[in-house]
């Protein structure tokens, strides 16, 4: 794959950090941009107390001169104000539905260690690098955004709206949600939940607009974009389910409701009227927009601990508390943006990849041409 990235880093520690490697030069990296998308995944009704001490900004180590990408590869570091790693306790009680208990067992180790690289914390870097993605897309008129479908049982009004309808709605809402009402109906629930000391999943959708046809491959399976992206949004800590398009409600209707007719027009060329594939068809782009539902379960940690094993006694124990969120689906959102601009970028390199954003756009007009002409 074109792109490349690692992160290091743990919760509680000193720093988190990335190196990516693949991004092109001459890309305009608008820090400010950056940091302000590390702030949006700090926001949403239910989110912990961390989020007031932590003021989430990165700085660049490498592959950026003058505010703009070499082509060397791109060093991000973002320091932990809450750090405190080595004044932190071992943990024996470890907490149904997280890392804890197979990673101690696997890694042969406490479940501090554990805990400080599987928390989602490790997300903060791959926002950075998401959004330095969107930076890069959006040279080519590509966008992407989300919105928060479903938290607990509250779920928003099943009416199609547009990529910028959606744009427009979520702009000053605290829970990334289209619908005001429904988000009151949210924020309510969630305070009922932490009332009870409990926690709540949901679901939120990532749309991707303007990426033209043909971005993947049928031809192998590792190149397929739809499987990248689940992949990558799986990746995603407490995401438990990814759909393109319609999804699972597929399974109950018929193929001549299922599938986007085609047309064409000398102005638009090929399109669709509808965009039940969520955009992908064969593994490749087909033109319309990308639309992509995940599903977060509730976090793990919970104020009214659920029954476990202390690992040291070997008895019977309640689980571990931390300091944690009630309800992160509207961060999970934003994240899950930046995964998705990521493994899009990713594909886009892969097919019109060139040294510098100048050279991709060569190769980019060359190809549209091409279609336009077929």
């Amino acid at each position: 794959m074109p792109l490349n990235f690692i992160t290091c880093g743990e919760s509680h520690g000193k720093y988190l950090a990335t190196i990516l490697e693949g991004m092109p030069a001459g890309l305009k990296a608008d820090l400010a941009f950056i940091n302000r998308e590390l702030w949006r995944r700090q926001q949403g009704y239910g989110r912990g107390g961390r989020q007031k001490i932590e003021k989430d900004t990165v700085e660049v180590l490498g592959g950026i001169i003058g505010g703009q990408t070499t082509g060397a590869p791109i060093g991000f570091l973002l320091t932990n104000k809450d750090f405190k790693i080595d004044k932190m306790p071992e943990l024996f009680r470890p907490r149904p539905g997280h890392a804890d208990l197979a990673g101690a067992l696997k890694y042969d180790q406490g479940i501090r260690a554990v805990l400080e690289r599987a928390s989602a914390r490790e997300t903060a870097m791959r926002v950075a690098l998401g959004a330095l993605a969107k930076l890069f897309l959006k040279e080519f008129d590509i966008e992407v955004i989300s919105h928060t479908v479903q938290i607990g049982s509250v779920r928003i009004p099943d009416e199609a709206l547009s990529f910028v309808e959606i744009k427009k709605r979520t702009a000053s809402s605290e829970m990334n949600c289209a619908f005001p009402e429904t988000e009151k109906r949210m924020i309510e629930l969630i305070k009922k939940t932490i009332e009870s000391r409990d926690s709540l999943g949901g679901k939120f959708e990532v749309r991707v607009t303007g990426a033209p046809i043909g971005l993947g491959s049928h031809a192998h399976w590792k190149k397929k974009l739809d499987a990248r992206l689940a992949r990558g949004l799986m990746s995603q800590q407490s995401v438990k389910a990814v759909e393109l398009g319609l999804g699972t409600e597929l399974a109950a209707v018929f193929g001549s409701e299922a599938h986007d007719e085609i047309f064409y027009s000398k102005e638009k060329g090929y399109y669709r009227k509808t965009d039940r594939a969520g955009g992908t068809e064969g593994g490749m782009t087909n033109g319309a927009d990308l639309v992509v539902r995940v599903t977060m379960k509730p976090i793990s940690t919970l104020m009214r601990p659920l029954a476990s094993v202390n690992m040291k006694t070997k008895k019977a124990d309640k689980a571990e508390y931390e300091r944690s969120d009630v309800c992160v689906i509207p961060a999970g959102s934003v994240i899950g943006e930046a995964i998705a601009a990521y493994e899009v970028a990713d594909a886009f390199l892969e097919k019109f990849g060139g040294d510098s954003v100048r050279e991709i756009k060569r190769n980019y007009e060359g190809y549209l041409d091409q279609i336009r002409k077929s």
